[in-house]
């Protein structure tokens, strides 16, 4: 993709850009590998205290970027680290899977938490634990990886094997979404995730015929259910039932493939998240109060890797810019930024609460990356 469009990107940037950009990829680099623990745990941000924790999702993204970039070794550390954490757990996913059999009423506390610490233990903060993506983005992760020549998911045969069983057993329960909230629905963008996660666990010749039919079927069912309940007013909602916009429904073409990019109904998805949700930097969703609601950089650089799939060659650069221009003077990548709130009122509250908005987050250095390489716009051994 990137070599096709080279000459067309060096003419949305000059020579001093491109420096630019390559420089903070470089950064970028440095922040995840210099906070990578020795255990391959990537730390959601090392500064932020409720972030100091290793999230499935987070990692699996920072670790697919790590790969791309060619840290194949950074990548390897977190899926060895995230196979431990799950052979760890096999007598408590086998208790599960064997309780659901029975129909036996399951506590959300009781399934496996989204965060664990560096070494892999979990944590006894109360927090919205019970989240599925994680579990399906580490199998997504896992697949490409295995693709661009890393370690083969037949490396992590049992944990794989346990993942699988877990998922196909509990995709369609109720779960917190991406951002740990609505614990009552069920979010579109998880399911993609676990989508692509079975999808590639189908494939899998290492696993048992009928574990390799059983992810394809789930897979097949959670398109078709995601199809039956989750479209509204001609584009994807936020969750299934119920209308909704909410940005991380970029990844249900732009990386998961639960849609094509260029179907009708998710370049309709895009183009109503444009109008609500975007105009340089990307929210969450229009009634966000996180932080006062500000605009998220890994959102901005999704949406430019869902442009750049759609041959938006420029778009996919001014959304590369606009990132790099929210980086500190150090070349450290916030969360969020706070130049357009959608509730201001609520900014002072969460500041007295946790501190000032996440810097460095290592999964905006991970996508910055990502739509970076993406571009062409630095070397594999930058």
């Amino acid at each position: 993709m990137a070599s096709s469009f080279s000459t067309d990107i060096r003419s949305h940037f000059d020579a001093e850009q491109r420096a630019y950009i390559a420089k903070l990829v470089r950064h970028s680099v440095l922040v995840i590998e210099s906070n990578q623990s020795s255990t391959g745990a990537y730390p959601a941000s090392p500064n932020f205290p409720v972030y100091r924790y290793c999230w499935f999702r987070d990692g699996a993204f920072i670790a697919d970027a790590m790969r791309r970039i060619g840290r194949t070794e950074s990548a390897d550390a977190f899926f060895a680290w995230c196979a431990r954490v799950v052979d760890a757990r096999a007598d408590r996913i086998d208790a599960l899977v064997e309780r659901r059999s029975r129909g036996d009423h399951i506590a959300p506390e009781e399934f496996l938490p989204c965060r664990y610490t560096l070494d892999g233990d979990e944590s006894a903060e109360e927090w919205w634990e019970f989240q599925l993506d994680g579990y399906g983005t580490w199998l997504w992760s896992l697949d490409q990886h295995a693709e661009r020549g890393g370690t083969s998911a037949e490396h992590y045969a049992s944990a794989v094997e346990l993942t699988v069983r877990y998922l196909t057993t509990f995709w369609a329960e109720p779960c917190y979404d991406w951002w740990e909230e609505h614990p009552e629905h069920r979010h579109t963008s998880t399911l993609a995730s676990l989508y692509a996660g079975l999808e590639a666990a189908s494939r899998w010749q290492f696993l048992s015929h009928d574990l390799r039919d059983a992810a394809a079927r789930v897979a097949s069912e959670i398109r078709a259910r995601v199809l039956d309940e989750g479209v509204h007013h001609s584009h994807l909602s936020k969750w299934l039932g119920e209308d909704g916009l909410d940005a991380s429904l970029v990844a249900c073409g732009t990386p998961f493939r639960l849609l094509a990019p260029d179907e009708p109904l998710m370049v309709a998805t895009v183009g109503a998240l444009e109008r609500e949700l975007a105009h340089g930097g990307v929210h969450r969703y229009s009634d966000d109060t996180y932080f006062g609601g500000g605009e998220w950089l890994l959102l901005a650089a999704f949406l430019g890797w869902y442009y750049l799939e759609q041959g938006r060659v420029g778009d996919a650069c001014a959304q590369l810019a606009w990132v790099a221009a929210q980086a500190a003077p150090n070349g450290d990548l916030p969360e969020q930024v706070t130049t357009h709130l959608l509730a201001p009122e609520s900014y002072d509250g969460w500041v007295e609460r946790w501190g000032p908005i996440a810097v460095p987050l290592l999964w905006s250095h991970a996508m910055f990356v990502t739509l970076a390489v993406e571009l062409g716009l630095t070397e594999h051994d930058a």
